[in-house]
């Protein structure tokens, strides 16, 4: 499995986890709970673009990682 496959993976499971978050905020009542699921999924977002900057990154500087 190349780099590019896993920063990929890794990206897409990250989007997965903060729209749960996202999804248990706007489901729950409790109103601590709630801003704490948008805590998590604001830092989730933020380490989102870290990798993306570094996916982009990574495919400047090796081309054969890039995705298709």
């Amino acid at each position: 499995m190349t780099v590019g496959t896993q920063m990929q993976q890794v990206i897409a499971s990250i989007q997965s986890a903060a729209a749960t978050m996202k999804s248990f905020a706007l489901e729950t009542q409790d109103q601590q709970a709630k801003q704490q699921y948008n805590q998590i999924s604001q830092n989730l977002e933020s380490a989102l673009q870290t990798l993306k900057q570094r996916q982009q990154y990574i495919e400047g500087q090796e081309p054969q990682y890039k995705q298709q």
